[in-house]
């Protein structure tokens, strides 16, 4: 997908080194990050655990990730791969036009990266929170530095999601410019109502240094825990690019950068008030905005990073596939759409993910009604779209296991981790 730091410029105020005011600012941040047009591409960033291949609850040497990274290194990928702090490995697919590319170019971008991890005996692990290990940071640079100094003002929470968390974030082009069930208003609406379904629906992480949390997503729990200004969206009443616009205004600044020695960590900084009484310029942008981590990022595209890792090898198609044809396919929309226009009335205007709605979807999963009946519909409406988008037998087959096994029941796959730890058999 396209990318903040290689979209087109604004005046001059783009040439490097050139303070920007507030207004150039705004401007910026309308012209960047939403691109309307057909929705015609899609993309996955898929994050994974790293853990020993026969025993996961046995911590790995950051002399052996290493090793095992630098083979990776190697091995030519169509997907972008990635490090994150704790040692996580990430693997982002190039922009596809169709989902069955999407999926076909990551799927064999992971059955290489399994081969040499297996070489190494270690294994990639669909969980959302590492439920054995407490945060470890694996790589120790400027960025995370001042990242760690940052979060730790709010407390353990931004170390636990920097390095034990891991999700599958869905890519999708922004939408028309008109309205209509696929224009940028309308999948911006659909994104942050639909989102909290989403958590329910693929929670996959109850567990946290061995013990249950009592959320079936504690991974969302812990980025509301890092507070609104850098995990929080904007106003969800608020034209997009109007609230988006102020939101990275009114976001805190994480670090000043430094071509040498550690970063600048401000206590409280606005991007607004740096620009009133500082110098920032394009690049302290571009990084500002690579620093806020809202639920649905506009980066040109739409960002939605607010499911968990999914277990098993393949687990991470199904909700790639279910939100592709949630926001893509125009009948499938308007069924999402009149959906979760109920549950809309329990977010009480305030942002994701701080609001009861996404506190519930997190909390208890598709246990609780509303969030199921919406979940049910929302699945029904793919299954019936995903062919009209090309989907293969395979892709309708796991789409249609996943809503027999967990969302028919009102399950997700936190509760069987949750029944595992309480000693019940789990049908793999």
């Amino acid at each position: 997908m396209s990318d903040i730091s290689s979209s087109p410029s604004v005046g001059d105020c783009t040439k490097p080194g050139t303070a920007l005011t507030e207004a150039e600012v705004e401007a910026l941040v309308r012209g960047i990050c939403f691109k309307t047009g057909p929705p015609r591409t899609l993309g996955v960033e898929v994050e994974w655990l790293v853990h020993e291949l026969r025993a996961p609850q046995l911590p790995v040497t950051p002399e052996r990730l290493e090793a095992a990274y630098a083979a990776l290194r190697t091995v030519p990928l169509r997907s972008a791969l990635t490090v994150e702090p704790g040692g996580q490995l990430e693997l982002s697919s190039p922009p596809a036009a169709s989902l069955t590319e999407c999926i076909g170019t990551l799927s064999a971008d992971l059955d290489a990266v399994r081969a040499v991890l297996r070489e190494a005996g270690l294994a990639l692990t669909g969980i959302g929170t590492d439920p054995w290990h407490p945060p470890r940071r694996f790589l120790h640079e400027p960025r995370y530095d001042a990242m760690e100094a940052y979060l730790d003002r709010t407390g353990p929470a931004g170390r636990a999601m920097m390095c034990t968390s891991a999700s599958v974030q869905v890519c999708l082009d922004a939408g028309y410019e008109e309205p209509g069930p696929l224009g940028h208003g309308r999948r911006w609406w659909l994104a942050h109502t639909l989102g909290a379904v989403l958590v329910a629906a693929f929670a996959n992480s109850p567990l946290l240094a061995g013990a249950p949390t009592g959320w079936r997503s504690t991974r969302q729990l812990l980025w509301t825990e890092i507070g609104a200004g850098r995990a929080g969206a904007p106003d969800p009443d608020t034209e997009p690019r109007e609230a988006w616009a102020r939101h990275v205004l009114d976001a805190p600044v994480m670090c000043v950068r430094r071509e040498s020695g550690p970063w600048d960590v401000p206590d409280g900084m606005t991007f607004r008030e740096w620009t009133r009484r500082g110098s920032p310029t394009r690049a302290d942008l571009d990084y500002h905005l690579s620093t806020l981590f809202p639920p649905v990022r506009p980066r040109g595209h739409l960002e939605l990073r607010m499911i968990d890792a999914q277990p098993g090898d393949d687990g991470w198609i199904v909700p790639v596939a279910v939100t592709t044809a949630l926001f893509d396919d125009p009948e499938a929309a308007e069924s999402a759409g009149r959906a979760v226009k109920p549950l809309a009335e329990r977010a009480l205007s305030l942002p994701a993910p701080h609001n009861p709605l996404w506190t519930d979807a997190a909390r208890a999963g598709l246990t609780d009604p509303e969030l199921h009946e919406a979940a049910v519909a929302c699945f029904t409406a793919a299954l019936e779209a995903l062919p009209r988008l090309g989907a293969t037998p395979a892709v309708l087959e796991a789409v249609t296991a996943y809503r027999d096994r967990y969302v028919l029941p009102g399950r997700c796959p936190a509760d069987d981790q949750l029944d595992r730890a309480h000693g019940k058999d789990v049908r793999p």
